[in-house]
């Protein structure tokens, strides 16, 4: 079976696939006024009182052709089917205020995508975090362990599984400064949210699993922790995230962090063919988010010593889908209601 339809109706979530979005699909444009695609305006900030009217075509009225129809040859229409949501969240000591943006944007995305997109069968949605680490006690629990008790859990008794030490394991048990410090408990036993999460349950266990804190370590390895989170070791059978990767879905990632990624091995490049590889070679069916430094904005709202992510800036404008926004945005909503 083709998928060479499907996808680009489903990267209309992301106002770009079907529209004529801006040729590097940035948020900024030269005059620093917030674009994404035809008929996408508002100012250089995305404050509560701003307003994104997009004139493109939404999820719901896209479609997808299945078996091996093209387009105009009367193949069979439905809608986007499945969706695979990967949000890394960098959880280095400067990124409290950007976690809570998330959370509190997260309820009204998921319920816009459950109203528009009707004839969704599937969707998964896994968090991962920039390093490798359950806790960064190590010191601490060798001479003051009751400074490693977070909210009656112990951080000195060791990570429950090896998946919570694994760059790229779904997160499900986030333990330290401003976490959830609790077991998050998702339906079905997964790494990740599933259909099988009752709906109104759904803000309350992203917060657990995207409230992943601000005690990891300072060198944050967000370009490694997707690749991993995505690679066949860690969805392969026995693998922390079995399952969470499909064949038959769009996949859609967030990357939020406020740091360059110096500490990722590899290149743009490299990271761009390993996420493709497991699309099978169609870079189409990914659709790639960053909430990250803007310091290539004509007017930034990021301070001016912050890093510049030129690497993740080049890895996601790699994809022909993408939309790159600032991390230091007050109001992340705007951002994601676009999607639908």
């Amino acid at each position: 079976m083709t998928t060479t339809r499907w996808i680009p109706g489903c990267l209309a979530l992301f106002a770009f696939a079907c529209g004529g979005g801006s040729d590097d699909g940035s948020l900024y444009t030269d005059d620093g006024a917030l674009t994404l695609g035809d008929g996408i305006d508002s100012a250089s900030t995305m404050d509560s009182t701003s307003t994104m009217d997009s004139g493109g075509t939404k999820l719901d009225s896209m479609v997808e052709t299945t078996g091996m129809a093209t387009a105009g040859d009367g193949g069979e229409a439905k809608g986007c089917k499945a969706i695979d949501f990967l949000f890394v969240i960098d959880n280095s000591g400067s990124m409290g205020d950007n976690q809570q943006n998330l959370i509190n944007s997260f309820p009204g995305f998921i319920q816009k995508i459950q109203e528009t997109i009707a004839e969704v069968d599937s969707y998964h949605i896994m968090v991962v975090d920039t390093d490798e680490y359950w806790n960064d006690c190590t010191i601490e629990c060798n001479f003051f362990p009751f400074l490693c008790q977070f909210d009656g859990v112990d951080g000195c008794g060791g990570a429950p599984t090896v998946c919570d030490e694994t760059l790229g394991g779904g997160v499900n048990f986030p333990l330290g400064e401003d976490a959830s410090n609790k077991y998050c408990g998702l339906t079905g036993g997964q790494r990740y949210i599933t259909p099988q999460e009752p709906f109104n349950l759904l803000p309350e266990k992203f917060t657990c699993i995207a409230s992943v804190g601000t005690d990891g370590d300072s060198s944050e390895q967000a370009m490694a922790a997707m690749t991993q989170a995505v690679g066949p070791a860690l969805n392969g059978p026995g693998g922390c995230n079995t399952g969470f990767l499909r064949d038959d879905a769009v996949l859609v990632i967030t990357v939020i962090t406020d740091e360059e990624d110096n500490a990722s091995p590899g290149t743009p490049e490299g990271w761009y063919q390993n996420i493709v590889a497991q699309k099978a070679g169609d870079g189409s069916g990914v659709v790639v988010l960053g909430l990250i430094n803007d310091t290539d904005a004509v007017n930034p709202i990021c301070p001016v010593e912050s890093g510049d992510p030129l690497k993740i800036r080049t890895f996601i404008d790699m994809f022909p889908n993408k939309i790159r926004g600032s991390v230091c945005e007050q109001n992340y909503a705007p951002f994601f209601e676009q999607a639908v």
